[in-house]
């Protein structure tokens, strides 16, 4: 019995239609990835690869001499300068209380609107109100408050009955970094506020219950039950907040200006005014890229301290 096999050069019926319908997706896809990718080769990668190279050239940002290649010169110059020290310094700082200080409070006022009583949903949008407000609206409302006539002033005159004057807080070395490391506080608790209440509702309430049968009370709930429950949610907001302590500048540019006696000067406020006010473009570039390869080890080590171990 002979049987007859299908010719090679012939194709199966409803290929072609298959074919065109997986080219139609494919161009789809592709129709619906391309501004993200566009918007990210543009704001992202571009300026990324141009910081780079510019790190390692004499390139300024307005100059009739064309940019040379300068090699480590500008990483020289910047391992030199005591401002860089400095600013390193003080963003050290800022993170290392705000990162703690910030995420404690947050998870506080977490615990206490996730509690099942009137009024939370009051308290969940008046603590967030200052993370949707501008950082710059929020820091020129503070920088009035700050003053030397200002409002806190006013109020420790009042509550100490004149025996204590408040200082020039922005105008003093001693106090101005203090001043913005509380008020950018203030501002963030509120986002990562929210952040700790989503991971709180994703705890089973059954674990609760069962550790109160047991008799465990709020402390031991808490620590048994609530904060191994949080262990993803407490590696993101570590890490958020650490980034955002670290890229400190809105708050400097507005309130002091990196003054007084560079006692708030910060790594990215650094690097802006070199490369705009001073035109430095290419040491502007060395302290990106610094500044990059600083952050890249502190998540680094921070994901590695929070991993999940077996």
């Amino acid at each position: 019995m002979t049987t007859l096999l299908p010719h090679a050069g012939t194709r199966s019926p409803g290929r072609g239609p298959r074919t065109a319908a997986r080219r139609r997706e494919r161009l789809t896809a592709l129709g619906m990835v391309s501004p993200a990718v566009l918007l990210l080769l543009v704001f992202f990668v571009i300026p990324v690869v141009l910081a780079f190279a510019l790190a390692f050239t004499s390139a300024r940002l307005i100059s009739p001499t064309p940019a040379h290649f300068v090699g480590l010169r500008n990483f020289t110059l910047l391992f030199q300068d005591p401002v860089f020290f400095r600013s390193l310094l003080n963003t050290a700082l800022f993170a290392a209380v705000v990162v703690p200080v910030q995420a404690g409070l947050a998870l506080c006022l977490a615990l206490l609107v996730n509690t099942k009583v009137g009024g939370t949903n009051f308290f969940r949008t008046v603590y967030f109100v200052p993370v949707v407000t501008s950082m710059v609206v929020i820091s020129l409302v503070w920088m009035f408050l700050y003053q030397k006539t200002g409002l806190i002033n006013h109020l420790i005159d009042t509550f100490t009955l004149g025996h204590v004057q408040g200082p020039d807080w922005l105008n003093d070395p001693s106090t101005a970094l203090p001043a913005i490391i509380f008020m950018s506080v203030w501002q963030g608790v509120g986002f990562h506020m929210v952040i700790w209440l989503s991971g709180l509702q994703t705890i089973p309430a059954d674990l609760h219950e069962a550790a109160a049968i047991d008799g465990a009370d709020r402390w031991a709930r808490f620590r048994h039950v609530t904060w191994p429950g949080l262990r993803a949610t407490r590696t993101f907001i570590l890490i958020t907040i650490t980034i955002d302590a670290l890229r400190l500048f809105t708050q400097v540019n507005v309130m002091t200006q990196g003054g007084p006696l560079d006692s708030t000067t910060t790594v990215v406020y650094q690097a802006v005014h070199a490369g705009y006010t001073q035109q430095q473009t290419a040491y502007a570039s060395a302290i990106s890229l610094v500044f990059f390869v600083l952050v890249l080890a502190v998540s680094l080590i921070q994901r590695f301290l929070t991993r999940e171990k077996d």
